[in-house]
């Protein structure tokens, strides 16, 4: 298989099910972002960072191809979203995950300014990438239903990435920036 097809050269795409877009359909937005943020993602697992964490990175990888076909599926053509469904046990992974990197973690009472580590960095960045591929989700969603459980799986992986932030820093023995506000 190659891996060039030409067939989207004239700026047309296929989505699964054989469905035909332009390339700057809100639905290629959607699931091109989750792809960047998966991107970002394997970015984070690249550092020397806690063998747990790395685990958890990997099953949330795998969950983003899942939340990206479905995104990409026309359920009109093809019965992919039902075969592999995003689950409410994927939101509750992250939950328990969160929960328990939280627990061992000062009460945030402040802002925190992004940075200090790169593993730290590359958490805020995908957070941010996150928090900007829910908005193309929910844009996507305006126009083509996209399952709630989705909408909650990508909301709150944001809050696992920024409580991951965090805890890199704690285990990486780098201090959090308190954001002061100018007078």
């Amino acid at each position: 298989m190659k891996v060039y097809t030409k067939t989207g050269d004239k700026g047309m795409t296929s989505l699964i099910g054989g469905t035909r877009v332009a390339k700057n359909n809100v639905r290629l937005d959607a699931y091109g972002g989750v792809d960047e943020l998966n991107s970002h993602i394997g970015m984070i697992r690249s550092y020397p960072i806690a063998e747990e964490a790395a685990r958890q990175l990997v099953e949330i990888q795998n969950v983003l191809f899942v939340v990206g076909a479905n995104l990409a599926t026309d359920a009109e053509a093809s019965d992919l979203q039902r075969k592999l469904p995003c689950a409410e046990g994927d939101v509750e992974f992250l939950e328990k995950a969160i929960d328990e990197m939280d627990a061992s973690l000062p009460p945030l009472r402040h802002f925190v300014l992004p940075g200090g580590h790169p593993a730290v960095s590359a958490c805020h960045i995908a957070r941010a990438v996150c928090r900007r591929v829910e908005r193309r989700v929910m844009d996507m969603n305006e126009q083509i239903p996209v399952e709630e459980v989705v909408l909650r799986y990508i909301n709150r992986l944001s809050d696992y990435l920024f409580v991951l932030g965090r805890k890199l820093a704690q285990d990486l023995n780098v201090s959090e920036e308190k954001w002061v506000p100018r007078n």
